[in-house]
């Protein structure tokens, strides 16, 4: 997902003036809206969809991460203890 800077950018004064087209771009495109404060980024608006998705990427990704850092150290379990660490058969 990129940004189209001539879509995506958009001035805060825009947001203030009508925040609701700024939000439904944000729905539709299915893209992040950089909000800017004289020329600089000071915000994004984004679909809570969209972020949601991308936080569960990241705790995915951060628990993969987590996994393999408990291999390298040694600390792992067989698939039969697990289970019975689980509960299951």
């Amino acid at each position: 997902m990129s940004t189209k800077f001539s879509e995506d950018v958009v001035p805060l004064t825009d947001l203030k003036k009508n925040p609701g087209r700024v939000v439904k771009h944000a729905s539709e495109a299915r893209r992040p809206v950089l909000l800017t404060s004289r020329g600089r980024g000071v915000a994004v608006v984004e679909a809570v969809s969209d972020y949601d998705k991308k936080e569960e990427e990241r705790a995915f990704m951060r628990a993969v991460v987590a996994g393999l850092a408990d291999l390298e150290a040694g600390r792992e379990v067989s698939l039969a203890d697990a289970k019975v660490r689980l509960g299951l058969k």
